[in-house]
């Protein structure tokens, strides 16, 4: 009896492994964008990501969440994070519209507003698996990781100067700012 029970659950973990590979190897899984979730995509992904994230170290900001953190949080928010997460009254971006799953864009609605600092500072880090959410660990420093984490962590309070300096049409490496109008930021502009 035991013996039969044991083969029934080898046999199912068998077929179940062999549906699966079938379902992929066909062709038949959801590759595009804009093609629906496979079955329990987000379900499974969302408690994987969690279940991981309950094993990290849970860092306590290193720097203030104050003004001149912020400033500089905004700057580096504006060059690595904003083509994907947006800026403060601005509508998604194409390449936002076009990704999947959905960036937060962190300036509309609560944002990661309610994530803890250290769970914003290692998404930012170390990225997130097949979301298109790239780690930045050695491409910024840990001052400008933190400076980001505060800022996206309190997007929902920040100053009037500090939402300038976001909304400022600034060339990275450049010291002017361009006007509105400028070919640069021109809709239908030619790529340069």
């Amino acid at each position: 009896m035991l013996r039969g029970v044991i083969l029934g659950i080898v046999l199912g973990i068998l077929l179940v492994m062999a549906s699966v590979y079938f379902y992929f190897s066909t062709g038949r899984a959801p590759v595009a964008v804009t093609d629906p979730a496979m079955p329990f995509e987000h379900t499974l992904a969302r408690m994987g990501l969690h279940a991981y994230m309950d094993k990290q170290p849970h860092l306590e900001p290193q720097v203030p969440a104050d003004e001149p953190n912020f400033l500089a949080g905004a700057q580096v928010y504006k060059q690595n994070c904003a083509a994907c997460h947006g800026l403060p009254g601005e509508p998604k971006t194409n390449i936002a519209e076009g990704m999947a799953p959905d960036p937060p864009q962190l300036f509309h609605g609560k944002g990661v507003t309610d994530d803890e600092p250290w769970e914003t500072y290692w998404t930012a880090a170390n990225g997130i698996r097949m979301t298109g959410m790239p780690g930045f660990k050695g491409r910024l420093s840990d001052t400008q990781l933190w400076q980001v984490t505060m800022l996206v962590k309190g997007a929902d309070k920040i100053s009037a100067a500090v939402k300038s300096a976001l909304m400022r049409n600034e060339v990275p490496g450049s010291p002017t700012t361009l006007p509105a109008t400028s070919p640069v930021n021109s809709p239908g502009a030619p790529i340069q």
